[in-house]
């Protein structure tokens, strides 16, 4: 007989959005989860609002020492057991032209996106199955991804440069690390409604030729965001992903798909370049 699955589950930036709805569905199917928060005050929070399957990691995905204390005290709590999986979910979306978006947002966005996601999957290597003797039958990694990292917009460079890079990282992932039986799964959301849709600002470009053209973008992309899948379906869909013996390598979790997925898809880019016009 193989070895049992484990029901303890690793999840970052788990505060709000898609990290909290995930952890929330995944707590009502039995599972125990390991959620990173930034802020202390934040976990005790979700401890109460979660309860006693919820358990806190204080840690940024840009502070590699941080990661590692956080690595070390869940291989304690664990006490021998290990990860069933890891869900790379932190993340950020610095907006705006390229022409005038600061290279520093541009960096922010990668080392929270690309190069958190590699901090904390090396960190937590050992408890999914790189380790002699792994308690458990190896868990699995599920990163989040976007349909951006298929399908760049405008002013979304920075991001759609960074999920583009999940995109190739965890195909490299995958095939590394088949050898200790880890599967790597791709999730790519679509718009998810969350509170995002009412975070951000255009007002440092108001005085650039891009501000027209800005404010058509985000009027209409704040739109379609909150319209888009809602957070309860996207969790429920995601769990039933994590919970698949044989998952598929990537899943697009996308609302109305086959009209905001498969046809922008078909139809190519030189006529998304079009709509875009277009629009802007």
């Amino acid at each position: 007989m193989g070895k049992e699955k484990s029901k303890n589950i690793l999840i970052t930036g788990v505060s709000t959005g898609i990290g909290y709805g995930v952890a929330k569905e995944l707590i009502g199917r039995g599972y125990t989860i390991f959620g990173s928060v930034r802020k202390m005050e934040d976990g005790n929070r979700l401890q109460q609002e979660l309860g006693s399957n919820f358990k806190p990691l204080q840690f940024d995905v840009t502070d590699q020492e941080a990661i590692d204390r956080s690595a070390k005290e869940l291989t304690f709590l664990l006490q021998g057991q290990g990860l069933g999986a890891a869900i790379n979910n932190a993340g950020v979306s610095m907006s705006g032209p390229l022409e005038h978006l600061p290279m520093e947002d541009f960096i922010y966005n990668f080392d929270v996106n690309v190069f958190g996601l590699l901090r904390v999957t090396k960190a937590f290597l050992p408890l999914l199955g790189v380790q002699p003797n792994h308690p458990s039958s190896p868990g699995r990694i599920l990163n989040i991804s976007s349909v951006a990292g298929k399908m760049a917009a405008p002013f979304l460079g920075a991001y759609s440069g960074s999920k583009h890079a999940v995109e190739a990282l965890s195909h490299t992932m995958r095939r590394e690390f088949q050898r200790y039986g880890i599967e790597v799964v791709i999730i790519a959301p679509g718009p998810v409604q969350t509170p995002i849709w009412d975070k951000g600002s255009m007002e440092r470009f108001e005085k650039t030729l891009y501000i027209k053209s800005l404010i058509n973008f985000f009027t209409w992309f704040t739109k379609e965001g909150k319209r888009g899948i809602t957070l309860e379906s996207f969790s429920k869909q995601l769990a039933d992903i994590l919970e698949k013996d044989k998952p598929a390598l990537r899943y697009a979790l996308v609302k109305d798909k086959f009209k905001n997925w498969t046809v922008p898809r078909l139809l190519g880019d030189r006529a998304m370049d079009d709509f875009f016009k277009k629009m802007l």
